[in-house]
């Protein structure tokens, strides 16, 4: 596996919706070592890679929940689906490569340190990989994740940020809708993502999933 499937350069003019969709599109380009027969699951009646809906992405219906201020995310919960990692800053290393969290490590997620802090108003966004060359990581069951369930990022101020899912939805990586998906809402959302859809050995997964998710709670 070389370098480029973890890392891309951005440029000094590139915004920040740009710069997180060439960042994510690029994660974990390749299918577990250990053989699944099926691959990681993906969202409801996505089963094809063409911008084809997931649970459908309406925003969840509730009372405002008071945002909170910055602070970096240290650990990510989604309970239905017994994922519970430390979260590691996703940043830019020396060479002014975006950095993708440590592909050896299977219970590991990233966060774009330079982004929105979870719990914030606008769209934090939280990466990991959906498998490595020993087996199923951190992500590998997003794809199964439904709406209602629930994401929780602790943050390094000891607060807890829960976010409720509205959508999750797969869209092929040469056609992905960053503003959609990166967008500012008015609302402190978070986004989790990896990759998914279908794979092949030459190009690995072609496609990413993608978990939308508000604010709904904090402790």
């Amino acid at each position: 596996m070389g370098r480029d499937n973890w890392k891309v350069r951005r440029t000094r003019h590139t915004p920040w919706g740009a710069v997180a969709l060439v960042m994510l599109t690029g994660i974990a380009m390749m299918r577990n070592g250990v053989d699944v027969p099926d691959g990681p699951p993906q969202p409801v009646s996505a089963a094809r890679v063409d911008g084809t809906r997931g649970v459908e992405s309406a925003p969840v219906e509730a009372e405002p929940v008071q945002m909170l201020p910055y602070a970096p995310a240290a650990r990510v919960s989604i309970p239905a689906i017994k994922v519970d990692a430390p979260i590691v800053d996703v940043g830019l290393d020396q060479d002014g490569w975006i950095a993708a969290p440590d592909p050896h490590d299977k219970n590991l997620a990233g966060w774009y340190q330079n982004g929105i802090s979870p719990g914030q108003r606008g769209t934090s966004v939280v990466v990991g990989h959906v498998d490595n060359m020993s087996g199923p990581a951190v992500f590998y069951g997003l794809g199964s994740l439904t709406k209602g369930e629930h994401v929780e990022v602790t943050r390094y101020d000891g607060r807890v940020a829960v976010f409720e899912i509205y959508g999750v939805e797969v869209f092929s990586k040469a056609d992905f809708p960053g503003p959609r998906v990166y967008g500012d809402t008015g609302y402190a959302e978070l986004r989790v993502i990896t990759c998914g859809g279908g794979y092949s050995k030459a190009g690995g997964y072609d496609g990413n999933v993608v978990v939308f998710a508000r604010l709904s709670e904090t402790r």
